[in-house]
């Protein structure tokens, strides 16, 4: 790899570590606003302890995968990003297809998160 190649490396694995960290804080911060609202949509609006334990688990995944990104690059935290991002894409999917055909795009921006995790897992040591 050439240092132009390992810089663009590194500015794509900050951006998505932005991503995931900023997800989790914006999904807390919203916990009675939009993220409650989101569940609601799906028909999930009750109790309310499963209510506020499905996003703060989101919110810990979402963190969790953050923090890996940015301390641990590699391809195990290349494919566990991956990983949640598609099974949370499939609940969301089932739960809300409506989504991906909403305007700003939420699950559709998954699709190049995809391809900047794979590009990254792909050049990442084995």
């Amino acid at each position: 790899m050439n240092r132009s190649a390992d810089e663009t490396d590194s500015l794509l694995r900050y951006s998505l570590v932005a991503v995931w960290l900023l997800t989790a804080v914006a999904s807390l911060f919203e916990l009675n606003g939009q993220s409650r609202a989101v569940l609601a949509a799906a028909g999930i609006a009750s109790p309310q302890w499963l209510v506020q334990g499905l996003i703060a688990g989101g919110a810990l995944a979402d963190l969790a995968v953050g923090i890996a990104l940015w301390r641990w690059p590699g391809r195990t935290s290349y494919a566990a990003a991956l990983g949640l991002m598609l099974v949370m894409t499939l609940v969301a999917t089932v739960l809300q297809p409506g989504l991906w055909l909403h305007p700003l795009g939420p699950l559709l921006k998954n699709i190049p998160i995809a391809a900047l995790l794979w590009h990254l897992y792909r050049r990442a040591a084995p």
